[in-house]
C-alpha cells in the first residue's frame, strides 16, 4: 500500500485513525443481485475493514456469474402436465415462474 513503511508500523497509525481490519476466512462468496444473476467469488480472501462506524469488505478471488433463470427438466414439464392437463407451454410458464415442481403443480390445478 505505502512502500516503505513497515507493515508494524501501519497497523499502529490505522489503529490511532480508528480503522481495523480482519481477515475472514472462507470458502465461497455469493453476491445475489436485483436481475435474479448471482455472481459468484470462489476460493476468496476476505478482508473485513472498520472505519468510522463504517464497516466495509474487500474481496478478490475466482469470479463467474450465474444467470437466475431455473433449469427446467422435461421430466418436470411432464409431471406438470399429467397432474394438472395443462399445455406443455402452460407447464413451462408455472415452472418458470415458481422454480418448484409442487408450487407449479398447486399453481395450475
Amino acid at each position: 500500500m505505502f512502500p516503505g513503511l513497515n507493515p508494524k508500523k501501519m497497523q499502529a497509525v490505522m489503529k490511532q485513525m480508528g480503522i481495523s481490519q480482519e481477515e475472514i476466512s472462507a470458502s465461497r462468496v455469493i453476491i445475489e443481485k436485483t436481475d435474479d444473476t448471482k455472481i459468484i467469488i470462489a476460493n476468496p480472501s476476505v478482508t473485513k475493514i472498520k472505519m468510522q462506524g463504517q464497516e466495509t469488505f474487500q474481496i478478490a478471488g475466482d469470479i463467474q456469474e450465474e444467470t437466475g433463470a431455473p433449469e427446467i427438466s422435461e421430466q418436470d414439464i411432464q409431471a406438470v402436465i399429467e397432474k394438472t392437463g395443462c399445455s406443455e407451454k402452460q407447464a413451462k410458464t408455472a415452472l418458470e415462474k415458481t422454480g418448484d415442481l409442487a408450487e407449479a403443480i398447486l399453481e395450475l390445478s
